[in-house]
């Protein structure tokens, strides 16, 4: 279930930020780095709205007074909170509010993007659909602009009407 994070993360953060400067490819990377909790049998941190607060708050005093960084870094929690939308997280109020609710919760049941499968093939379609939207929206067809995109992170074309 890749396609349907990065695909639609990608595309949201693009098209509400509207920043040529956000690094797009962190923003993708967050979008699936609560996917690798599916290892470890089941949802933990990564979907909690605590740990990807925390997550947020660190980028934010780790780069302190280094704005450049901030903005580079911040596009990784801005991912993961894009997941935790996405996979609806939201249902299982034992994960996504821990600590607040139960300390015993976490692990406890399924990552929410495996619970479904035939759901999981449907958004893995509309992923691609909204990739394929992207591509030609943000003009990832001109070879320089998709190289930039690979070399930085920046989509050129955001905030093109």
């Amino acid at each position: 279930m890749f396609v349907w994070f990065i695909a639609v993360s990608t595309t949201a953060v693009a098209l509400v930020f509207g920043s040529p400067n956000l690094d797009y490819r962190l923003v993708m990377l967050g979008s699936v780095l609560p996917l690798v909790e599916g290892f470890f049998g089941g949802a933990w941190l990564l979907h909690s709205v605590f740990f990807n607060a925390v997550l947020l708050f660190g980028v934010m005093l780790v780069a302190r007074g280094r704005r450049l960084t901030q903005r580079r870094w911040l596009a990784v929690p801005i991912g993961t909170f894009c997941h935790l939308v996405l996979d609806g997280s939201w249902t299982n109020a034992g994960v996504f509010w821990w600590p607040f609710t139960s300390l015993g919760s976490l692990g406890a049941d399924a990552v929410p993007e495996f619970e479904h499968l035939p759901g999981v093939l449907i958004l893995e379609v509309v992923g691609l659909l909204v990739g394929w939207w992207a591509w030609r929206r943000f003009a990832l067809s001109d070879r320089p602009v998709r190289r930039i995109l690979l070399t930085e992170g920046r989509l050129l074309a955001v905030r093109r009407p």
